[in-house]
């Protein structure tokens, strides 16, 4: 595979790519790597990269209410 190497990046961008990075939890050099993809419209090269999306945007049990059944507790025979 080829590598790219960018010089003179303003601070503010860096600093912008690692928190992205950080919310993400990847190294900043797959954020490097999602972004150029996505800017080129290449987002396909790596489907499990959908994967990981969807499987991030699943709500926690925090955030999801589930209605509790009312016929409990019931008796258990064994």
């Amino acid at each position: 595979m080829a590598q790219l190497l960018v010089r003179n990046i303003e601070d503010a961008v860096v600093k912008k790519l690692r928190g992205q990075a950080a919310e993400q939890g990847i190294s900043v050099e797959e954020a490097h790597r999602r972004l150029l993809r996505t800017v080129l419209g290449d987002s396909a090269a790596h489907p499990q990269d959908n994967l990981v999306a969807y499987l991030r945007s699943i709500p926690t049990d925090d955030e999801v209410e589930f209605e509790r059944a009312k016929d409990l507790p019931r008796e258990v025979t064994l």
